[in-house]
């Protein structure tokens, strides 16, 4: 039986098993029901036609009737419909695409994010750089299905999400998730779940203001959803965000309009040694179609596809973080709703306290933000604009910022980068490729460019040394800044979770100010 998480490699082999689990390997963990695989692989049962996620509590099935498959799309390929007992398709994706961030993972964030929906495969290709021939190429081999397959998987889950949500005609719900055709959508949902639209509809009731959705976003276990709220209302701006009790509410850009949600992180529902929990998320949206985006936004914002059980081994037996591993567990890294919001806020933080750049941004956002429009102004007190777009931004004279000239200049230089497309912080580019282009800005050093892989591209292995932060977190630790060379070694490839570790000690002057001197 294996110990640990296989290999970040999780492609599967001509057999359809994930490269790095052997099938008896695979069937081990089934019988062991064990939670650590869930999202890395998923049980195909061919006596009852229904996948499920290795930790499902059914009874295990005999060997010779089961089948092991890289994503659920594959599996729903293959004609097998989701478990209604474990709901495989609300696990959170496999933690490796985003430890790798190879051309299959950004080929997914692209593709939770809606974009296969709304510019086809071919915008999907465009926003990868490679040909469309290629990228169905990688994706058949590495999760066992194409990007329509995959993007068909995901309408599926944004159709139950609105069932379950709220009081839509199923009509409505059909298109709205993108589906074709209403006998499309209904042969979909009985595939999928063996269940009728309407069935689905009767198992939960909304209890959403009028107006809204009421959505539930899964995450692994366990989740520190106290230290994710006091880092959010730590950094909240006047205008787009708010914090009331144990509510993160914020307005947000979409595709097809803005939005407004609020995360209850003071209800997160389900046991909490299930495995996975919900996070309750109200949603008001100028347009349903942008439901599966919206709910893709929020995970990224909670770091729901992080697996906290190898992160909390791992960093739990180093001799430092241990006892701040076992204080907190299950500590996320706090993501973004947009990219380039999160670039744009972190310049405008250079050398200067967090509370100083929350007002100087609010300013910004007053001035040059643009209004909700009136169906949504006010469904959440405090919120009353949008963050002002990157071409918005480019177009402002530095001279009338309120910040220093030079800071003016690299802001104004990286709105119009992101306007451009010469910089795009959508996860669709490589990691590296993002931070080179970054570093090229005038204006923008280390600490900015690494700031914005940790919170716009989720990257699990960044560490910020020249953080005043880190080096005030360092000093009650008993260590000290000429030893952090060797602590990183010691913390990768999960040095993100580490220094929010280190940050998190500082509560609630989380993170603190921060003095590089990026120029």
């Amino acid at each position: 039986m294996p110990t640990a998480v296989p290999p970040p490699a999780d492609a599967p082999d001509a057999s359809g098993t994930p490269v790095g689990l052997e099938p008896d390997d695979c069937y081990r963990v089934v019988a062991s029901r064990d939670r650590r695989f869930d999202g890395v692989f998923w049980t195909a049962v061919s006596s009852t036609g229904i996948y499920c996620r290795p930790s499902c509590p059914a009874r295990t099935p005999a060997r010779r009737n089961v089948t092991f498959h890289a994503s659920a799309a594959a599996a729903q390929r293959a004609g097998y419909r989701a478990c209604k007992r474990c709901l495989p398709d609300a696990v959170p994706g496999s933690p490796a695409w985003d430890l790798h961030a190879d051309l299959a993972g950004r080929a997914m964030r692209l593709i939770g994010d809606g974009l296969v929906d709304r510019e086809g495969v071919d915008g999907l290709a465009e926003a990868l750089g490679y040909s469309p021939r290629h990228v169905v190429r990688v994706l058949t081999t590495e999760l066992g299905a194409g990007p329509l397959a995959l993007a068909r998987a995901r309408r599926a889950q944004t159709a139950r999400a609105l069932l379950e949500g709220s009081d839509l005609p199923v009509t409505d719900i059909a298109f709205a998730a993108g589906f074709a055709s209403l006998r499309q959508f209904n042969a979909t949902m009985r595939e999928v779940y063996a269940a009728s639209p309407r069935d689905l509809r009767g198992r939960a009731g909304s209890t959403a203001p009028a107006g809204a959705l009421d959505l539930r976003v899964a995450v692994r276990a366990p989740y520190a959803a106290g230290a994710m709220l006091a880092f959010l209302a730590e950094h909240v701006v006047a205008g787009i965000e708010t914090v009331v009790g144990t509510v993160y509410a914020r307005s947000l850009a979409l595709p097809h309009g803005p939005a407004v949600l609020a995360v209850d992180l003071g209800r997160v529902e389900g046991a909490a040694d299930a495995g996975v929990r919900q996070v309750p998320v109200t949603a008001w949206l100028t347009d349903l179609r942008d439901t599966g985006t919206l709910v893709e936004r929020v995970r990224r914002l909670l770091d729901a596809d992080a697996d906290p059980v190898v992160l909390d081994a791992q960093l739990g037996a180093d001799a430092l973080l241990g006892p701040l591993v076992v204080a907190t567990p299950g500590l996320r890294v706090p993501g973004a709703v947009d990219g380039g919001e999160v670039a744009l806020r972190a310049v405008i933080g250079q050398q200067v306290s967090l509370a100083g750049a929350r007002t100087v941004t609010g300013r910004l956002v007053a001035r040059h933000g643009l209004e909700l429009p009136a169906g949504l102004a006010g469904v959440v007190p405090g919120l009353t604009h949008l963050f002002p777009t990157a071409a918005a931004l480019a177009d402002v004279d530095p001279e009338t910022l309120p910040m220093p000239r030079a800071r003016g200049r690299a802001l104004t230089g990286l709105a119009a980068a992101l306007a451009s497309g010469a910089v795009r912080l959508d996860r669709g580019w490589a990691r590296e490729d993002v931070r080179s282009a970054l570093l090229a800005l005038p204006g923008i050093g280390p600490w900015t460019a690494d700031y914005v892989g940790l919170r716009a591209l989720g990257h699990p292995d960044v560490f910020l040394p020249t953080d005043v932060g880190v080096r005030r977190a360092l000093v009650p630790l008993g260590a000290t800044v000429d030893e952090l060379p060797a602590l990183e070694a010691r913390w990768r490839p999960w040095r993100s979770y580490a220094l929010l570790h280190l940050w998190n000690t500082l509560m609630p002057a989380l993170p603190g100010t921060h003095l590089e001197e990026d120029s």
